[in-house]
């Protein structure tokens, strides 16, 4: 950073001369050095897929969690501070039963992505608070068929076939442009998110630090089971050995 630049690196209210706000871009950076999250849809559904990055042998997987259920159709992966997500996450389940209860219907997932980017657009915008420091990858599906979308600190928001967040964003983007293919078959979807995460991790995926979730048609949004994990990441290495 410039010498010049540091008055408007202090607040998050003041832009700089050129229209940036360093804060949310630290915020931005903060995302990149988080945990590779990617998101596809397929046919029936949407796949959400993280490596945990286990950064020691004493630590168990299963206390890192980075894969949330907001509602009955709508499921989210974060990457970046894990606190931050936390609580975005709550703020999502509030709405999502705040909207059930006065409407007696279950929110869209659009109206409910716009709602967390409304909240975290908020956290830019007035002196004395940080924007937060994570992102998070949305998936559903409503009357309107099937969603992903990901969100950025600054509260903006895209919707994607097939993306991804945290460190690697770029790799993982790489291969999808190159591989994904609409229609996709929940096992091939599955596939296509190992490889991904092999490429941008530069590691053979772990069933023990893969988590995924699915939201899928007809269905409640769900965690895979450790067992079922496990399935997937030996039939993709299987493949790669043929």
């Amino acid at each position: 950073m410039q010498p010049s630049n540091m008055a408007y690196d202090r607040a998050i209210t003041v832009f700089s001369p050129d229209g940036r706000l360093f804060q949310v871009e630290y915020a931005r950076e903060a995302v990149k050095r988080g945990t590779t999250t990617v998101g596809l849809k397929y046919d029936r559904g949407v796949i959400l897929m993280i490596d945990k990055r286990i950064s020691s042998r004493l630590i168990e997987p299963s206390s890192i969690e980075k894969i949330f259920k907001i509602d009955e159709h709508i499921g989210c992966a974060t990457s970046g501070l894990v606190a931050d997500a936390r609580v975005l996450v709550d703020r999502a389940q509030v709405e999502a039963q705040i909207h059930k209860i006065s409407y007696n219907e279950m929110t869209s997932v659009e109206n409910l992505v716009k709602r967390i980017c409304d909240y975290k657009q908020n956290y830019t915008q007035f002196g004395g608070v940080r924007p937060f420091g994570t992102a998070l990858l949305i998936a559903g599906v409503d009357n309107k068929g099937l969603h992903l979308y990901e969100t950025d600190p600054s509260g903006a928001l895209i919707a994607y076939n097939a993306a991804s967040i945290g460190a690697g964003r770029n790799t993982v983007m790489e291969v999808f442009e190159e591989k994904f293919k609409p229609g996709m078959s929940k096992g091939k979807a599955i596939e296509l998110g190992l490889e991904a995460l092999e490429i941008a991790t530069e590691k053979e995926p772990d069933s023990e630090t893969i988590e995924i979730g699915i939201m899928e048609k007809g269905k409640e949004f769900s965690k895979l089971s450790a067992k079922d994990v496990a399935s997937f990441v030996k039939k993709f290495k299987a493949k790669k050995t043929k």
